[in-house]
């Protein structure tokens, strides 16, 4: 296991980038610890792959250093990282069995048979393919294939990290909890420092310690599930993580009071005065229904989710969505929202606000 620490890292695929927005990966320093488990998540192109290719040594960076364990590997090859990676599509030796798939890291750095056969029967078990062993991989699906990828990435114990570049694509959606689970429990047993990259919150906010938020090639934020979900530093990161994500209102803010359109919202904290685009933030777990009391809203529609109704309705001109119990009421005269002050976050071009005073723990 490693610890993996990007020093003023940045990539660009252009060959002489002339401004920011030419990085695919804007300047980012951080230290992964040692045994973390990691989820590099955002939108399709937003630098989540080619961070990971960086760390794998795929790819060389434009600028800055990537260290393990303090050590300088920037320019090293990927063999001498001692990493493991398993890649969004299957990457198997068709004519080997699953068997010799499995087995082949192992081989290749000469561990006896006995420690290999062990091994292999422990992963096989895992990705649920021990009655396979023995068949060839050019006859499996994409699926099963993707299971060997996984299980050859996990074989070795002694790997400075296992990176997953959004692994479970092609699993089907039964089999991608069983794997999630699986791999939850491997770090847990043998403590690698493991980064997955995906664009699905759910895979991420489920195996991670840890979730590093990407969009537009920059780090948003980094955080553990419940931090994202309390304090989202970024809108973008309130609006991706949540299901519907947070409401995000234009307003103007002045000491503990915000005013949309006019209309006040109370908040815990007091703010100084702000300038640029200010908007305020809280998710429709925090927006609760009220007959007279708060901002008017119409009601556009109600969707069952079973534990909970979705409302989703109409602020001023603006979408919202409120989540509220099966059993809370929903009437016709229920024409307003209040919000929980305390849960009510405060944007300036787009980045959360710290309060003055009088921010809640």
């Amino acid at each position: 296991m490693a610890r993996i620490t990007l020093d003023n890292l940045a990539h660009s695929y252009m060959a002489n980038p002339a401004s920011e927005a030419d990085f695919a990966l804007k300047e980012l320093n951080y230290d992964w610890e040692d045994g973390e488990a990691y989820a590099l998540l955002g939108a399709s192109g937003c630098g989540k792959s080619t961070l990971l290719n960086i760390i794998s040594g795929l790819l060389m960076p434009s600028q800055g250093r990537i260290l393990f364990d303090g050590k300088d590997v920037t320019h090293a090859p990927t063999a001498e990282r001692n990493i493991a990676q398993v890649f969004q599509f299957p990457v198997v030796y068709d004519t080997m069995t699953v068997q010799d798939n499995l087995a082949f890291p192992l081989r290749n750095r000469g561990r006896d048979e006995a420690y290999v056969a062990e091994r292999v029967q422990e992963i096989a078990r895992m990705i649920g393919m021990e009655d396979m062993l023995r068949k060839k991989a050019r006859g499996l699906g994409a699926d099963a294939k993707q299971k060997i990828s996984l299980g050859r990435g996990m074989v070795r114990k002694d790997v400075n990290a296992l990176l997953f570049d959004e692994p479970l694509t092609v699993i089907d959606p039964h089999m991608k909890w069983e794997l999630r689970t699986q791999l939850k429990k491997l770090h847990h047993d043998f403590g690698h420092t493991m980064i997955y990259v995906t664009h699905d919150q759910t895979e991420a906010l489920t195996f991670a310690d840890k979730v590093v938020v990407m969009y537009d090639g920059r780090v948003v934020q980094i955080g553990t599930p419940e931090e994202l979900f309390e304090r989202p530093e970024h809108t973008f990161v309130g609006y991706f993580i949540g299901s519907p994500g947070m409401n995000v209102i234009p307003a103007k803010v002045e000491g503990r009071m915000a005013y949309v359109n006019g209309a006040e919202v109370a908040l815990s904290s007091r703010y100084a005065p702000l300038s640029g685009k200010v908007e305020i933030g809280v998710r429709p777990e925090f927006v609760r229904l009220s007959e007279s009391e708060g901002l008017p809203v119409k009601i556009r529609r109600i969707e069952d989710a079973g534990r909970h109704k979705i409302i989703r309705a109409e602020c001023f001109g603006q979408d919202i969505n409120i989540i509220s119990g099966e059993d809370d009421p929903v009437r016709a005269d229920m024409t307003r929202v209040t919000f929980d002050a305390a849960k009510v976050n405060v944007y300036a071009n787009d980045w959360r606000v710290a309060p003055t005073e009088g921010e809640a723990a």
